[in-house]
């Protein structure tokens, strides 16, 4: 048995693409036992553990210890659940999962890491304790040299491991955020276009932007709207759509241009049905280490609709992506003037099957299994 270890993961959409569609995949390609084991906080733990079992129905799912400076005793727990099931091989979700998973099983340990987490602690204030932020740096330099093998989202994180942790090693698979299934089995169609721009009420001379999530610091709102502020000054053909929920920033806008400016709050099954009725996805974030490694399963999202990116300079690896691969614009610098035809869009959804689904992943995949 594997175990795949996650710890103060809330279910959401990125915790379903990312998560347990890894574990569906995995049994489903590999025929391997897999068991989710997640640690949530206390707080809507009985909502929370529903919404979870619901998608995946044999997780275990415990209660965290609360306050994050405990997280290592949730180890006593863990330990006990490990002696019961044996598993052969943990995989831990970030730093402290994977430290859980040190405790339990020392030599024989995934790090999967998802970013540079000691300077996103830092840089956008994701936790105030000074425990937790004198002690980040070294947990994340052990997660990172004692695990037996590594993943990483971006070549950058792994230069960010060299430079900053004096990692060394081969060890270790570059695997990006990839797609859930709701966008890979879309059905992408030019009939499927047009008729969701006319349900949303997009005419055929528009240009639509979208950006899709929320307004967490890393987003940069205050760049994106800088961008979009003369993009919709130059005419009203220009729209700009809001998937997510409505907060004073985005109304701030909305006031500005209410003629331009649409909101939409969908289920996440729902989110590639209303992104394929615009044209120019926005991925606009301001630069620090941590959106320098990042790989933001919103740039595939954008692409397997269909959309062109338009994205800052240095996100991860994102922007030679679209360099190397003419499916969007860097930010600042020019910008679209007409939407592209179907042809483009199509040109770019093949380029998100190609690389960011779990199948175009099936190698790397392969690997750590084979650890």
């Amino acid at each position: 048995m594997i175990w795949y270890l996650t710890y103060n993961d809330l279910p959401s959409g990125i915790y379903s693409s990312q998560v347990i569609d890894v574990v569906k995949f995995t049994r489903r390609e590999f025929d391997r036992d897999i068991r989710l084991i997640a640690f949530i906080s206390l707080r809507g733990f009985t909502r929370s553990r529903r919404k979870l079992k619901q998608e995946c129905p044999d997780a275990i799912v415990m209660p965290m210890v609360p306050g994050l400076k405990r997280w290592k005793w949730n180890a006593i727990l863990l330990k006990i659940l490990f002696w019961k099931c044996r598993p052969s091989l943990v995989i831990g979700r970030s730093v402290l999962a994977t430290l859980l998973a040190k405790i339990v099983s020392p030599g024989n340990f995934i790090y999967d890491g998802r970013g540079a987490i000691a300077a996103e602690w830092s840089e956008y204030n994701v936790v105030q304790d000074p425990y937790l932020l004198a002690n980040i740096r070294y947990w994340e330099r052990d997660a990172i040299h004692d695990a037996s093998y590594r993943i990483a989202v971006s070549e950058q994180l792994i230069k960010h491991w060299q430079q900053c942790y004096a990692y060394s090693g081969n060890a270790h698979v570059i695997i990006p955020c990839t797609l859930n299934e709701a966008f890979t089995r879309l059905d992408f169609s030019e009939k499927l276009i047009h008729t969701t721009r006319r349900e949303m009420g997009f005419q055929e001379k528009d240009i639509v932007y979208v950006y899709s999530g929320s307004v967490a610091g890393w987003q940069s709102f205050n760049l994106l709207q800088e961008f979009m502020l003369p993009v919709l000054q130059s005419g009203k053909h220009c729209k700009l759509l809001f998937l997510g929920a409505k907060t004073s920033q985005l109304q701030s806008i909305a006031n500005q241009f209410p003629e331009q400016v649409f909101f939409r709050q969908a289920r996440p099954d729902e989110v590639p049905y209303l992104l394929i009725g615009a044209d120019y996805g926005l991925l606009i974030r301001e630069q620090s280490v941590t959106n320098e490694v990042a790989s933001p399963v919103k740039f595939a999202e954008y692409l397997s609709c269909g959309l062109e990116v338009l994205l800052s300079d240095k996100l991860g690896d994102y922007s030679e992506f679209v360099r190397n691969n003419m499916c969007g614009y860097i930010i600042p610098g020019a910008y679209p003037v007409v939407a592209p035809d179907f042809d483009k869009k199509q040109s770019a959804r093949q380029l998100a099957l190609r690389h960011f689904t779990k199948e175009s992943q099936r190698l790397n995949y392969q690997a750590i299994l084979q650890r």
